[in-house]
């Protein structure tokens, strides 16, 4: 039954499946090591950025806090020396000039005259005795916040001396009335930052930093830097600055990274400016505790519980700790976008190629292939004159080109094939005549001698050559006879059935698929079937010739030597396996060769061979009692350190008895009821006409034997 046309565009559209699935799990992949690519990189980005970020913030806002802690360097150093510099003279009249007692029982700056924005002001807490050391000290932080203070106030608010009595000395142009306005039993040494002067708070008497707190007058959150200075041994005064927190609160709040934020708190947790609303304190407590328990000199860190990434800087001088938190979905969110317009993109690209290898499927494989059917269906009637297009540099080009050669070389081949057959068969008859008429003139030259030994070997040697030239004649007759040339008919008739839709038959059915696969292995194995042919009739000529070389070496036994020619040994081991092949693959015996690569070597090559093969075929008889599936012959072949080339034939058959071994090269002496005796005989004459030796050993019965032949090693090329 004839398919129908619907049937030629299943090829195509499976083919543009199978290619779309495999671009789309490409365009998956890409898109998919696309997004890994770019998170990581912008995570990097991001995470260097946002460690950069953290520490520029840290540098900047801590240089207000070591900017207090210099200045309080030298207004230490310059009220030590002013206070030792008044004299009492000084002290009574100027200090009554400046200051008076209040009705409430404080004492303060003279408000006539007083202003707070250039003025530096005082104030004592009723009850606070003044004495001539404190007046010296009030008079001495006077003069130096005079000197000072306007200088200072550039980037602090306000500076401030206090002595552990109580009495304040204090230059805050912002806050001009701040001495009037407080309450007259306002205690200094009651204040938060001041008990950080206290000896047993500060034993090292260095600048430290209070914690926030809001002022009681002002009513501005601050904190405050001071420093205790000591005289003689005791504290004389406090030397503080306030560091106004609203600005810091602000710019903490509000100057973060895109999609980031900031915290900042004390070592102890507790907060300096208030974390955003939408933070619960769990998650808090889990960024504090996640920045105390980091490894040292680390600055960014992985908060998985809120898949978070913090970035830690410490500001020095209040050791407070700034930290900007970014969440994982600000990195992720622009890998995420840029892997959607890869995957868009792809999904585009993949659309115009399937189209556009559709429109190339019709065009290039479709019409081709309706010109072989109509190919097939000329050769299927008989007539081998087809015209296929060969031009085309591609898959079908070379199968239009195959296809025709095969047709032409299929003819061709035929008829050599049978006229080989024919004059091998001749071939064959007039070799074995004429071995046969050598034999006979062997035979008869030497009983006409007397050499019946010389008879005897020649015709054992001839005997087992014979073997092999007729083995090859028989392997090359059913070569030619098994060659199955009906195949072509069918696969024509087949072509024939289908070539309503060739396509489809040659990539969907079943027998289809093989057609072409059949055609190519077909002349593929027309090719073989010569070469082998051929190599059949080599072997004849190269036994015919070697027949004729062993009768010349045994009719030269009784004469002058051979003249010695380069062989390669490896080689004339593989002759001598090759002769023996057929009886070694009839005994299924397995061979293993252990053959060293060695150089031209100086030898008589027939009589070397001559022995390999004797050895050869002794040992294929000696494996008769073993199992087919164990009978290993191993050839070895190595140069040994004396100077010598030793080839070793082990067999593991039968085995010989330690009393035979003295007797196995004797001539007559054979364990095989059809053997002659003179095979080893004559192996070991040879061997010793080539200088060399030829041994035996076993270990005994059933346990195999060994044959050793050394011959002496002369390089061709060290002669030369």
């Amino acid at each position: 039954m004839q398919p129908t046309s619907r049937l030629r565009d299943p090829l195509a559209r499976s083919t543009l499946i199978k290619m779309g699935a495999r671009i789309a799990v490409v365009i998956a992949l890409t898109t998919f090591f696309s997004y890994l690519h770019m998170l990581h990189t912008l995570r990097t980005e991001a995470l260097a950025h946002l460690e950069q970020h953290v520490t520029e913030r840290a540098q900047s806002e801590q240089a207000i806090f070591r900017l207090a802690e210099d200045n309080h360097v030298f207004i230490k150093r310059v009220l030590e020396e002013r206070i030792r510099a008044l004299g009492p003279e000084d002290l009574g009249p100027r200090f009554d000039r400046l200051f008076v007692r209040m009705a409430d029982g404080s004492v303060r700056s003279r408000p006539e005259g007083f202003d707070g924005t250039k003025t530096v002001g005082l104030f004592v807490p009723q009850g606070v005795k003044v004495d001539e050391d404190m007046r010296r000290r009030l008079l001495a932080s006077y003069d130096v916040l005079t000197s000072y203070g306007p200088a200072f106030h550039v980037r602090f608010a306000n500076t401030f001396i206090t002595l552990p009595e109580g009495p304040i000395v204090i230059y805050w142009p912002e806050h001009p009335t701040w001495i009037h306005d407080t309450t007259p039993g306002f205690m200094v040494t009651q204040q938060v930052y001041f008990s950080t002067s206290l000896l047993e708070n500060n034993p090292e008497r260095r600048t430290l930093w209070s914690e926030v707190y809001t002022d009681d007058v002002s009513g501005k959150s601050m904190s405050t830097s001071t420093t205790p200075l000591d005289l003689d041994g005791r504290h004389a005064a406090s030397i503080s600055q306030d560091v106004m927190l609203e600005e810091l609160m602000a710019r903490t709040i509000n100057d973060h990274l895109p999609g980031a934020y900031n915290l900042l708190f004390r070592d102890d947790g507790t907060p300096i400016v208030q974390p955003p609303p939408r933070m619960d304190g769990g998650h808090l407590r889990n960024i504090i505790e996640r920045v105390k328990t980091r490894p040292p000199g680390e600055s960014v860190l992985k908060l998985p519980e809120q898949d978070e990434y913090l970035a830690v800087a410490r500001l020095l001088g209040p050791g407070w700790n700034l930290v900007t938190v970014l969440p994982a979905h600000v990195v992720s969110q622009p890998a995420l976008l840029a892997a959607r317009y890869v995957l868009v993109l792809g999904i585009l690209s993949l659309v115009l190629e399937l189209a556009i290898m559709a429109w190339v499927l019709r065009r290039q494989i479709t019409r081709p292939l309706s010109t072989f059917t109509q190919a097939t269906d000329r050769i299927a009637s008989g007539e081998f004159q087809v015209e296929l297009d060969t031009s085309r540099n591609d898959e079908l080009g070379q199968l239009a080109h195959s296809f025709q050669c095969m047709v032409d070389e299929v003819q061709r081949r035929e008829k050599a094939l049978r006229e080989a057959n024919e004059s091998l068969e001749q071939r064959v008859e007039e070799r074995t005549r004429e071995l046969k008429d050598v034999h006979r003139q062997l035979v008869q030259s030497a009983r006409r001698a007397g050499m019946a030994e010389i008879a005897t070997n020649v015709l054992h040697n001839v005997g087992n050559v014979l073997n092999s030239v007729y083995t090859a004649a028989q392997l090359a007759r059913e070569r030619m006879t098994n060659m199955r040339l009906e195949h072509v008919s069918r696969v024509a008739s087949m072509l024939q059935e289908n070539q309503g839709d060739i396509g489809a038959f040659l990539s969907q059915d079943e027998r289809g698929k093989n057609v072409l696969p059949f055609l190519g292995k077909l002349g593929q194995n027309l090719l073989e079937e010569r070469k082998e042919i051929a190599t059949l009739l080599d072997d004849v000529g190269r036994y015919t010739e070697h027949i004729g070389d062993i009768v010349k070496v045994q009719q030269n036994y009784a004469r002058t030597p051979r003249v010695q020619e380069p062989v390669h040994l490896e080689a004339l081991v593989e002759d001598a396996l090759r002769i023996n092949a057929a009886g070694l693959t009839r005994h299924q015996v397995k061979v293993v060769r252990q053959l060293e690569a060695l150089p031209p070597v100086l030898t008589d090559k027939h009589k070397a061979l001559m022995i390999l093969v004797n050895l050869v075929s002794n040992a294929k008889y000696a494996m008769d009692g073993v199992p087919p599936v164990e009978r290993i012959l191993t050839v070895k072949m190595e140069r040994t350190p004396t100077g010598l080339v030793r080839i070793q034939v082990h067999d593991n058959g039968m085995g010989i008895a330690p009393e035979m071994l003295t007797r196995i090269f004797q001539y007559g002496f054979t364990t095989r009821e059809e053997g002659h005796g003179f095979g080893l005989h004559s192996s070991a004459l040879a061997a010793q006409e080539l200088g060399g030796s030829l041994t035996v050993h076993s270990e005994g019965p059933g346990l195999g034997a060994t044959f050793t032949l050394e011959l002496p090693y002369a390089s061709a090329q060290q002669v030369a």
